[in-house]
């Protein structure tokens, strides 16, 4: 990692995780029965409930890669708050200027499936990725496959038993198909790393800062704590904070105070500054 500061670099396998999603899909060419791994490249995209910071790190990636990309980004969710902020940190307008047209999309509405085919003039999508493990969900991206559609379930199930309906009318007439990943492989770390190093910033994943004497606690009860990634530094004593928190918090302690007014200079998010700040008056290990 030869870019500034020492989180990118933390966060190189989170991001490794969507770039190997991205680089499993796959699609054929009728009459053939070789697949092309890849998502089609100026294609129709969609990622559903896609704006936590898993969803927030694979917009980003889509925006920055440089082998291939979307034509069309369509993100959805039911929440408007996180659509609205997604929207500020990865502007439709920055897309644009990719040759990407972004749309952040409220399904909440009778029929979200009409809505999404009708920005594909009934097209459908090349690409549609699930970010959240949700039946209905699910059933809303088979619904929108384009034809050699397929659809990337990126969402970790915690209930082994956890299923959904499929159309195997469209597997069959329409060549639709399913793939799954998790984790990403070491060629992937590396595409994240050589990204990061170039200028993308991860820190969309973060939601929580401890020190090295959270770690312990965080672990044990990390399925309980929500939000994204949890960015711990090895040479400083913290409590798990959420970014949230920060205001709150430096009403008693100066610390988080200026923590706090450095990130929202940059929207909420983790940054540089806050990471150089912390680590030269943050209370060292």
């Amino acid at each position: 990692y030869t870019g500034k500061g020492f989180y990118p670099a933390a966060l190189a396998e989170p991001l490794s995780c969507v770039i190997g999603a991205m680089h499993a899909n796959y699609h054929i060419t009728p009459g053939s029965y070789v697949h092309q791994m890849e998502i089609v490249d100026k294609g129709n995209m969609a990622i559903l409930a896609g704006v936590g910071p898993m969803g927030l790190a694979a917009i980003n990636y889509v925006l920055h890669r440089e082998d291939r990309r979307p034509s069309l980004l369509v993100v959805t969710d039911i929440d408007q708050t996180r659509l609205d902020r997604a929207a500020n940190l990865y502007s439709p307008e920055i897309a644009k200027k990719k040759d990407i047209d972004l749309k952040y999309v409220n399904t909440k509405t009778e029929n979200p499936v009409k809505l999404l085919l009708d920005i594909t003039n009934g097209k459908g999508y090349n690409d549609v990725f699930v970010f959240a493990p949700v039946s209905s969900v699910i059933e809303q991206a088979d619904a929108i496959l384009a034809f050699d559609g397929c659809l990337n379930f990126f969402a970790g199930p915690t209930d082994p038993n956890f299923k959904a309906p499929f159309n195997f009318y469209n597997v069959h007439y329409n060549y639709t198909h399913i793939v799954g990943t998790s984790g990403g492989n070491n060629d992937d770390m590396r595409e994240a790393i050589e990204l990061m190093s170039k200028g993308l910033d991860p820190a969309g994943l973060v939601t929580h800062i401890g020190g090295l004497d959270a770690v312990i606690d965080a672990t044990l009860h990390l399925p309980e704590i929500p939000g994204g990634k949890k960015l711990m530094y090895t040479n400083i004593s913290m409590p798990l904070t959420a970014l949230s928190e920060f205001e709150k918090k430096g009403k008693t302690n100066p610390l988080f105070a200026k923590l706090d007014e450095i990130i929202k200079q940059n929207n909420g998010l983790w940054n540089i500054e806050a990471e150089e700040f912390l680590m030269n008056n943050g209370v060292k290990i």
